[in-house]
């Protein structure tokens, strides 16, 4: 018998730790055990192909929000070309609604409710052994005739007994490599999943050293720690902590989802020590308005977070990503952007605006009338409008996270967008002028190169600020000239940007410093453009520029600056 394992990812360079965790958990069967990975740019006829001219007669899908709608299409036409071929699902997304599902989706025979390993062994044991009456596999849920039979809840299992997932690390090449240390969150937020599990598991720090180190010799580019909040309990986040530290191999990326306010000055003090572009961390902020705060269960010491980011921040070595959600209860359009203001002002690497997710089996389901919460029926249940927060306002929101993606989170107009941020009274006015923009000038219909975009801030520069001060262009050509430089030489100048340095001069500089003119560039600027953006004062000042491409920041990725002093 062949059963198939199969995962659909949000995108290719992800992997799905669910499955090579089944797999791995049920060796014994390895040979009966086939792994199959898609991504949702995937045709359902391409999935639908490759499922079948694989020939399992079972075939298990990895579901979650972002894929279960591509998923529920794939088998419904598997169903028709294999009339014989049994179904399972599992994950966060069927785990919470097994009986609505399975009542839906006619083609869908049964699912695995939670934590999936040991549920995943006994089923091989039922099917492919009959070791075991499937009545008698914990954790699951399954169609029998017309019924729909529930089993007895499945137990956790205790990390240490789960078994290392990779064995084949040539397999993940080029990949993000996802691994859990811990399972569950001692935190309630009533849209998180992982609330409703609050009995943290740890696996065993001597474990999770052995099984790094082969990350780390391996040389993995990135190893993103899925642990709802991993500093949950400080000596086994210290602990892993110090050993990436002396273990570092000068290349492999950690990252974390951490509660920034539980830090303590210890914690800080270490996480300051750490080579630069080591970790990175994920701070969810969700809201600074109190009162949605508590409402969502949420624990959380909003002063306490804003000093401990400014204090990793001053580290200059951890890439900070905050994060915010739209729709909360008790969060209105103008709290909303005024907490934006208040994350934005913490200067972190990126602002990720989420809009909320009415999950099932979240406490923010059964929460969501109170608040005039109302939300998309299929997935993934993204917020539409609350009793506070009008779909038109929701729709501002979600051009203002589009500006955000674009002039922020890239890293591309750092520069450019500090000195904008002189021009408005709050970044929230900035990136929504932006945005209205964009919409009125019909720009966010189509997409755009990144030169593109200098040109389109360039000419929403001269419609909103130059009516004030039209002394201010050259400057702001040349900090756009700057940011664009800082990324990449350009073989092609464009029309902003002033005369070039020339050939000769250019050569001379980069000898001086001993930079390859592959590796190199000169830049000539008429104004103290740095100063500019930083402190919004324009001073004439003529500077030649060096761009170092071989040192390049590890955490915005920007060339090195090196002001050129004359001998």
């Amino acid at each position: 018998m062949k059963v198939l394992l199969v995962a659909v990812n949000a995108k290719y360079i992800h992997s799905n730790l669910a499955i090579y965790s089944l797999k791995e958990y049920a060796k014994t069967y390895e040979k009966n055990i086939h792994l199959a990975e898609y991504t949702i740019n995937h045709r359902a006829e391409d999935i639908l192909k490759g499922i079948y001219k694989a020939q399992a007669d079972i075939v298990a899908f990895s579901c979650y929000i972002w894929n279960i709608e591509l998923i529920t299409e794939v088998v419904i036409e598997l169903k028709k070309v294999m009339p014989r071929v049994k179904i399972w699902f599992g994950g966060p997304e069927v785990s919470y609604n097994a009986k609505e599902c399975l009542e839906t989706i006619d083609e869908l025979d049964g699912i695995t409710i939670g934590e999936g390993e040991q549920t995943f062994l006994e089923l091989m044991e039922s099917f492919i052994d009959n070791k075991r009456d499937i009545s008698t596999v914990n954790g699951i849920a399954y169609k029998s005739g017309n019924d729909i039979i529930f089993t007895e809840e499945r137990k956790p299992l205790s990390l240490d007994l789960v078994p290392f997932p990779y064995d084949d690390m040539e397999r993940f090449r080029n990949k993000i490599i996802y691994y859990e240390s811990s399972r569950g969150c001692p935190f309630s937020c009533s849209y998180c999943l992982s609330s409703i599990d609050k009995r943290v598991r740890l696996r065993s720090t001597e474990l999770v050293k052995k099984e790094l180190k082969v990350f780390l010799d391996y040389e993995v580019a990135q190893v993103k720690f899925v642990d709802r909040t991993f500093n949950c309990n400080k000596n086994h986040a210290l602990e892993i902590w110090k050993y990436i530290k002396e273990h570092d191999n000068g290349l492999t990326n950690f990252h974390f989802e951490i509660s920034a306010d539980i830090l303590d000055e210890e914690e800080i003090e270490f996480l300051n020590s750490l080579r630069p572009g080591q970790i990175q961390l994920e701070i969810g902020v969700q809201s600074t308005n109190p009162q949605t705060i508590e409402a969502i269960h949420r624990k959380m010491d909003l002063k306490k977070l804003g000093d401990n980011v400014n204090k990793i921040r001053e580290g200059g070595n951890i890439h900070v990503h905050l994060d915010l959600i739209a729709g909360l209860p008790y969060e209105d359009y103008k709290t909303f952007i005024n907490s934006f203001n208040d994350v934005y002002s913490l200067k972190p690497d990126q602002l990720q605006l989420g809009f909320l997710k009415v999950l099932k089996g979240s406490y923010m389901e059964e929460d969501s009338t109170n608040h005039g919460i109302v939300y998309q029926d299929r997935a993934p249940y993204e917020v539409l409008k609350t009793d506070l927060l009008g779909y038109d306002e929701i729709l501002k929101l979600k051009g203002l996270c589009d500006m955000v993606e674009v002039y922020y989170n890239s890293g591309q107009f750092n520069y450019s967008m500090e000195f904008l941020n002189h021009y408005y009274k709050t970044p929230g006015d900035l990136y929504l002028s932006l945005s209205k923009y964009y919409e009125v000038n019909e720009l966010d219909l189509i997409g755009h190169s990144r030169i593109r975009r200098y040109e389109i801030l360039l000419d929403f520069f001269k419609e909103n600020v130059l009516i004030k001060n039209k002394d201010l262009l050259d400057v702001f050509e040349e900090i756009l000239t700057l940011d664009m430089f800082l990324r990449e030489k350009m073989k092609n100048r464009p029309e902003f940007t002033h005369e070039a340095v020339e050939y000769h001069k250019m050569r001379e500089v980069l000898d001086k410093y001993n930079i390859s003119r592959r590796d190199g560039h000169v830049e000539k600027f008429n104004y103290d453009v740095i100063g500019a953006s930083l402190n919004g004062n324009i001073v004439k000042k003529e500077i030649l520029m060096v761009f170092d491409y071989s040192m390049r920041d590890p955490l915005n990725k920007g060339a090195k600056l090196i002001e050129v002093k004359e001998d």
